[in-house]
């Protein structure tokens, strides 16, 4: 299994929005359930009045009045808090999500959008963030086959068991694309995985990353495209959306999650 504490310190993307204690409570959640450090980033001057309103804010949540807070001198806000991000070696940023809502679909906002495409730590985003947190009783884990992932599992499963989460599903995505990539395997006299394959390959992924008490169920899932990722997650009306991304030097997404940029079906958990 991971380390009981893989994160050693979580930044909030500060602002005095009106949605901002509620993302601050979001991540005192997380920052118990990780048992580490919380931090703050704020893009802005440090002035008697935020320092004030800071103050206020920690003491509601009963966090430290001395946390510790990072200001940034900066006119592209995402941008400011990307370079306090790397130049503090934070592990994780949490901040809201959304920009809009339409019709189903919710569209990230601008900063949280260069967060998930850009930040070098992993990143959490809220959408409904609340001042009391609403438990996250539904996890999907997307997979992929490799070391990374594994341990993106382990994470999840750490969070999931301190959330007592109902079920944490563990789905592995298979594009029309996938399946044409197999068809001219099969072309070349290479052997095509059958639906069997393809769910024991899954259930060995599950299983390789050790035990949890969360009640875990596995599946692959076809569809045109990534979006399928988002159907279901909208289908099981899932609390959490947990994607590994191998950690790459552009820090860009694998194309069958590239949608999750723009589009969010739920609170989101990047893990790089």
């Amino acid at each position: 299994m991971s380390s009981p504490t893989p994160y050693c310190t979580i930044a909030v993307a500060s602002t005095f929005s009106p949605r901002f204690v509620q993302v601050l409570a979001e991540a005192k959640r997380i920052q118990q359930r990780f048992s580490c450090e919380l931090q703050l980033i704020y893009v802005g001057e440090k002035s008697d009045e935020t320092t004030a309103k800071f103050r206020e804010v920690l003491g509601q949540l009963s966090l430290p009045l001395d946390s510790t807070i990072h200001y940034r001198q900066h006119d592209d806000p995402a941008a400011g808090i990307l370079d306090a991000l790397v130049e503090r070696k934070i592990d994780m940023i949490v901040a809201g999500a959304l920009e809009k809502q339409v019709v189903l679909h919710q569209f990230l906002g601008n900063v949280a959008r260069r967060l998930v495409r850009e930040a070098a730590c992993s990143v959490m985003l809220f959408t409904r963030p609340e001042i009391e947190p609403k438990p996250l009783r539904k996890i999907v884990f997307v997979a992929e086959y490799s070391d990374h992932a594994r341990a993106a599992l382990q994470k999840t499963f750490q969070l999931a068991s301190a959330e007592e989460s109902e079920r944490l599903h563990v789905i592995r995505v298979i594009t029309s694309f996938d399946q044409a990539r197999a068809s001219l395997q099969a072309e070349e006299g290479d052997k095509v995985k059958t639906d069997d394959d393809e769910e024991i390959e899954l259930e060995k992924f599950v299983l390789s990353a050790g035990d949890t008490k969360v009640p875990i169920e596995a599946r692959c899932i076809r569809g045109n495209t990534g979006f399928a990722a988002a159907d279901f997650v909208q289908s099981i009306e899932a609390d959490l959306l947990v994607v590994p991304v191998e950690p790459s030097s552009d820090q860009s997404l694998p194309s069958n999650i590239a949608w999750i940029t723009d589009i969010i079906p739920c609170n989101l958990w990047l893990i790089r």
